[in-house]
């Protein structure tokens, strides 16, 4: 490729932008072009430069300005020349030394199989709002035999790429976050569909005698995730107070289809769990029945005080301990109940026999009772209208 460059007049209020031309293939291309100084090499002295282009003088000019209102400000930061797929990588690799394992997994897998493929090709200062907007409309549009991406994997894109694009912020490679502006699609919120008492009693009649019986009850009535209840050690059961303290989780190590580890909980906050006598009550049989099993297989045991274990005292695996319980739901004509369905019908029992919001949030973990009240207000309010109901049965009742 040639170049061969021809200064125009200078814009007003200037006298670095000039008209430069290039051949490319056999064809002569031009555009515009701006110098400017950002400062001076402390070593030689010598000016530090830097290039703006754009396909107009008025565009040029444009930039030069407001390149200069920066640099008299003090919020000039240099161009970044890194693409988005090279900052991406680097922030995967080097800024996310407090996200979980599972995570970063996430993070990795969204990063490779959609935004690189959207956007990755784009410089990074060059990445605008309007581009993000497309990245996310494309997303949610058919892909030949494949349907779009649903509102929930949408938004968690957008997480990945909005929190990505802060730390380079921070850093100094572009000056604003252009997803801040895009508009998101909506989640629809899955219909929460907790068991009734009747098919709470189904439930427990078809797990009696089940060697996971004591785990599926223990979730049905303290709200336990999986990962929480398989992790669950008996340093955390306090017979005295009748609570569990939930401070873990356990969790399938990246990159090992079979091998797992204990990590913090969810939102990585610990909580106590107050905890029903006759549940309490369980446990304690369960324990009494454990440490006989302990005696019976000796050295083979290894004592690593799980509450719920095999028969060497190994943690169970999350995984099996939910297709078992697949199959029960199965059996008792509930194929589409699932493991934290157990968590929503504690939740809304506990509602409807009188708990307060707020001891609900607590003992589910949740991060605020707003969002607990969120999750399941639909359910107070079907219990305040017919609380209300009663009331009016009884009003009839002693002044008719």
């Amino acid at each position: 490729m040639s170049r061969t460059k021809h200064t125009s007049r200078a814009a007003n209020g200037s006298g670095s932008i000039r008209k430069v031309q290039c051949k490319r293939n056999g064809k002569t291309y031009s555009y515009w072009q701006a110098r400017y100084t950002v400062g001076y090499d402390p070593g030689t002295g010598k000016q530090i430069q830097r290039s703006i282009t754009g396909k107009t003088q008025k565009e040029v000019a444009q930039k030069l300005r407001q390149v200069t209102t920066d640099l008299d400000n003090g919020s000039y930061t240099d161009p970044c020349n890194l693409t988005v797929a090279e900052w991406l990588d680097l922030w995967l690799s080097t800024y996310l030394l407090n996200v979980k394992p599972r995570t970063v997994e996430s993070y990795e897998m969204n990063v490779r199989m959609h935004i690189k493929l959207g956007l990755g090709a784009v410089k990074l200062s060059a990445l605008s709002a309007p581009m993000v907007q497309a990245f996310y409309n494309n997303l949610g549009k058919p892909q030949g035999d494949k349907p779009g991406l649903s509102a929930k994997t949408i938004r968690c894109i957008h997480g990945i790429l909005h929190k990505s694009l802060k730390k380079a912020i921070q850093i100094g490679y572009i000056r604003s976050n252009p997803t801040e502006v895009c508009e998101l699609p909506r989640v629809e919120k899955r219909e929460i569909v907790p068991l009734d008492q009747d098919q709470m009693k189904a439930f427990l009649r078809a797990i009696e005698g089940h060697i996971y019986e004591d785990i599926y009850v223990v979730a049905l009535f303290t709200g336990l995730r999986r990962g929480e209840i398989c992790a669950l050690t008996w340093d955390c059961v306090d017979f005295k107070n009748g609570t569990l303290y939930i401070n873990k989780q356990l969790q399938k190590v990246v990159g090992h289809t079979a091998a797992f580890e204990l990590v913090s909980t969810k939102n990585s906050r610990s909580r106590t769990v107050g905890v029903a006598p006759s549940v309490m009550e369980l446990l304690h049989r369960h324990k009494i029945q454990q440490n006989i099993q302990r005696l019976q297989m000796g050295a083979a045991w290894q004592d690593n005080n799980f509450v719920f274990c095999n028969e060497r005292g190994e943690h169970l695996s999350p995984h099996t301990v939910y297709h078992k319980f697949k199959e029960i739901a199965a059996q008792i004509g509930l194929p589409n109940l699932r493991f934290h369905d157990l968590r929503h019908s504690y939740a809304v029992a506990a509602i409807s026999v009188g708990d307060d919001i707020k001891t609900v949030q607590g003992n589910l973990g949740h991060a605020t009772a707003t969002f607990t009240l969120d999750v399941y207000g639909h359910f107070t309010d079907q219990m305040r209208k017919a609380s209300s109901e009663r009331m009016d049965r009884l009003f009839r009742t002693v002044t008719g």
